[in-house]
């Protein structure tokens, strides 16, 4: 990827980071978000796993038909990611590519962390990430647009 095209998506990273934050985050947020991430799933007959969790307790979780125990580990493993660095996996895996860098130069392990699209903090405005949203079965690139997008979606509901 060349460097224009580079520095473009970490600026929409950002910019989405910045955008996509909470007033209140509820139990109830969860499960309306979770199911509106599922019903686009089933309209687009994409198979995923979803998750999202707030202060480490899981208030959503589902795995599609068609998901496997991979789906499940891949989730947890750019959670990981998103916990550890407060943004989301897909700038992270942007950030290490300007950088030249890999998850060893950064201290971090393969087999806990994934620097791969589909986590995304779950913020509070002017509290800071208080959870994750992840969902994994897609290209990284998709699995990050679809969370965005239902991110965006349940915000503008009114």
């Amino acid at each position: 990827m060349d460097t224009k095209t580079l520095e473009n998506r970490i600026a929409r990273c950002i910019q989405e980071e910045e955008e996509l934050q909470f007033r209140t985050f509820t139990n109830r947020d969860a499960l309306e978000l979770g199911l509106g991430i599922l019903k686009r799933a089933e309209e687009q007959n994409i198979h995923i796993t979803i998750d999202i969790e707030r202060h480490g307790q899981r208030l959503f979780h589902y795995a599609m038909d068609g998901t496997t125990m991979d789906n499940d580990q891949w989730v947890e493993r750019k959670k990981r990611v998103v916990n550890r660095v407060f943004r989301s996996s897909y700038h992270f895996f942007l950030l290490l590519q300007q950088r030249g860098q890999n998850l060893r130069d950064r201290g971090l392990d393969e087999k806990d962390y994934a620097p791969s699209g589909g986590a995304f903090p779950l913020k509070i405005r002017d509290a800071g990430v208080i959870g994750v949203i992840a969902v994994s079965g897609l290209p990284h690139e998709e699995d990050h647009a679809l969370v965005v997008s239902e991110i965006r979606k349940f915000l503008t509901r009114g």
